[in-house]
């Protein structure tokens, strides 16, 4: 299944309500598992982005859908990449 890594930053109404983070995080989960993907990983950065996520959905459309339903709910603005490893 196609790997993807999604960098996030999160928006100003995600920091006021950041206490909703894990419950977020769990809907994402939900998201991807419902598209027939899988969160690989999730990690809190320090720098430009807040976080990044490692996942795998079966295709570039799923990706973006998923993508798009996350960031039209205010919390995040992402950049997702799909990436491949050296196989």
């Amino acid at each position: 299944m196609p790997t993807y890594v999604t960098l996030v930053r999160y928006t100003e109404q995600g920091i006021r309500t950041i206490k909703e983070g894990p419950a977020r995080l769990e809907a994402f989960k939900k998201a991807l598992k419902a598209a027939g993907g899988e969160m690989k990983g999730f990690y809190l950065a320090m720098g430009k982005y807040d976080a990044v996520v490692i996942s795998e959905v079966p295709n570039d459309e799923t990706a973006t859908k998923v993508s798009v339903s996350i960031a039209m709910l205010g919390n995040v603005r992402t950049e997702t990449t799909r990436v491949f490893d050296e196989g």
